[in-house]
């Protein structure tokens, strides 16, 4: 019996797994990958932090756990697959079931055929079709050739001043990165915010933070790229404003790298992306397509997405690994976006659908609840978290999470997302039993606060106001009564400053005759994470006031500037 012929287009992530995988289940199968890069295997994601200095020994993005290189070497002797590096697929002939490469150094071409057919050709990045994009001195971050490219920029150190184009999570790493090699370093982002998977309010928090560190510059795209001799001198913004620079790195998404797909006639979504059933197969049953290539179902809302992350990628290529030697036995499901990255000190964050985002997609009646607190005693230098949480109303269905702060946010992301694809509710929360100890959480843990809140407020024991609304009733000069019921000396040291009045919580029953007379008036009390805020509103519904609210998240979580 003929051995089965599986051939991986593509090496970087998600086409290595399938062959792995591919080659456990059967050890007689003929794989052979083909690459088209020079490397193979390759920490994508870490890039950033190689450019940064977290680490300096490259190979470490190109190692297996046990520290051998991925090389061809290493494919063949540890799993008995043949490797092609240098090698572009120029065409896939389905009826033949044959593919034609050709080797991007010596000219050479060749053909191979195959039984079994998986693509993992990725994604490309995004460029700006404007003057200027091929001076020297312009750059993505999606390959090992521009991380080296910009590693090496650091450490010469000879570059002051670099524009960042694109408010993404690519964009705020590369950010980073070069400012950690002391460089001066402008962000820049067409948007009306950084990081569209939060919601409006919780990424004025981050830009507010990144702000101490690099210049944002919002609601403004670039026009032309200015140069000099061939070399980038500039960016010129639409508003007419020069950023002088001598770098720019485009960080404004990637596409599905899905042209030899569609050239051999398979099915494409308009998004870009190879269809793929739950298999992980396209429109042709021989041919699997996985990775940033292809576009998945969003399992909250059931409609096709592009989620270019390595994680998924990796899931997807086992499956896919699996059922070209054992028949569709393995499916990949789907994904509810989770997603976290690194902005210097802070974890930023998000599962499922944003208020934002729930909202656009139909999703009329939801609740959400902020709320901030440590994520470990104080004791054990705890550090602050902020949550918004995003439910269905009537079913109390979690829909999504958003994490950020100094905190262990990937911890907390990785429980609501747990819950989002378990379909937990509400209540299925709130007596979660997890690890406690005060190295490692609260009592009641940040997660099952946030629940309780949530759960308060759909009972109508807790009747919140988000930053947000506060601010828009402010502007509008909506009569409020504010009252922060913290103590003077949290008051002098730091205060939102607009308008509000000092009731310490303990001082609040004897002094509640300091309140409107009108006990229709509405009033939003507040303490540093809002805590104190909540139990000072039961005490003045307690007194007959019927319009009292809780700033959520209190001061902690206020996104505008502050008297002190």
């Amino acid at each position: 019996m003929k051995n089965k012929r599986i051939i991986v287009i593509g090496g970087s992530a998600a086409g290595p797994k399938a062959a792995s995988r591919a080659r456990r289940l059967d050890e007689n199968a003929e794989i052979i990958m083909i690459q088209k890069a020079s490397d193979m295997s390759m920490a994508s994601c870490g890039y950033p932090y190689y450019v940064g200095g977290f680490f300096d020994d490259r190979d470490q993005l190109l190692c297996s756990p046990a520290g051998v290189i991925r090389d061809s070497k290493f494919f063949w002797n540890a799993k008995k697959i043949v490797t092609h590096v240098n090698t572009e697929v120029t065409s896939i002939n389905r009826k033949a079931k044959k593919v034609e490469y050709e080797n991007l150094l010596t000219g050479e071409k060749g053909t191979l055929e195959y039984d079994k057919l998986i693509i993992a050709t990725g994604a490309v990045p995004r460029k700006p079709q404007i003057p200027g994009a091929d001076l020297d001195g312009i750059t993505t971050l999606q390959s090992l050739s521009d991380a080296d490219y910009l590693r090496k920029v650091g450490e010469e150190g000879k570059i002051k001043k670099a524009v960042v184009i694109g408010g993404g999570l690519i964009g705020i790493e590369t950010m980073e990165a070069l400012n950690l090699a002391g460089i001066e370093i402008t962000l820049i982002e067409l948007l009306p915010q950084l990081l569209t998977f939060l919601d409006k309010h919780l990424a004025r928090l981050i830009e507010k933070y990144i702000q101490t560190k690099a210049n944002v510059i919002l609601r403004n795209g670039v026009a032309s790229f200015l140069g000099e001799n061939g070399k980038l001198k500039a960016v010129k913004l639409n508003d007419g404003t020069e950023i002088p620079c001598d770098l720019a790195v485009v960080a404004i998404g990637v596409i599905p790298n899905s042209k030899l797909a569609k050239d051999a006639g398979l099915e494409i979504s308009p998004t870009g992306g190879i269809v793929v059933n739950g298999y992980m197969q396209t429109s042709d049953p021989d041919i699997y397509a996985v990775g940033d290539c292809v576009e998945i179902p969003n399992l909250i809302t059931q409609k096709p997405v592009h989620a270019p992350f390595g994680d998924l990628a990796n899931l997807q290529g086992r499956v896919a690994g699996e059922n070209v030697i054992l028949g569709n036995v393995a499916k990949y499901p789907g994904t509810i976006q989770t997603g976290v990255c690194k902005v210097f000190d802070y974890g930023v964050g998000s599962t499922g659908l944003s208020e934002q985002n729930a909202i656009k997609l139909g999703f009329n009646n939801i609740e959400t609840v902020v709320n901030t607190s440590l994520d470990k005693p104080g004791f054990m230098k705890g550090q602050l978290l902020i949550t918004k949480l995003v439910v269905d109303k009537s079913s109390g269905l979690i829909l999504g999470a958003q994490v950020i702060g100094p905190g262990d946010v990937s911890k907390q992301l990785a429980i609501w997302a747990i819950a989002i694809k378990g379909k937990f509710t509400v209540e299925d929360m709130v007596n979660a039993d997890l690890p406690y100890a005060p190295p490692f959480s609260l009592a009641i843990d940040h997660s099952i606060a946030t629940a309780h809140i949530m759960q308060n407020k759909l009972r109508g024991l807790f009747k919140g106001i988000s930053s947000e609304e506060l601010k828009n009733k402010l502007n509008n000069k909506e009569p409020i009564h504010l009252i922060d019921v913290r103590n003077p000396n949290e008051f002098e040291q730091m205060r939102l400053g607009i308008g509000e009045k000092l009731i310490p919580l303990g001082q609040l029953r004897s002094r509640i005759n300091e309140l409107p007379e009108d006990k229709n008036t509405e009033i939003v009390v507040w303490c540093k994470i809002s805590l104190r805020g909540y139990e000072a509103s039961l005490v003045i519904k307690a007194n007959g006031y019927k319009n009292v609210k809780v700033l959520e998240g209190g001061i902690m979580a206020w996104p505008w500037s502050r008297e002190k």
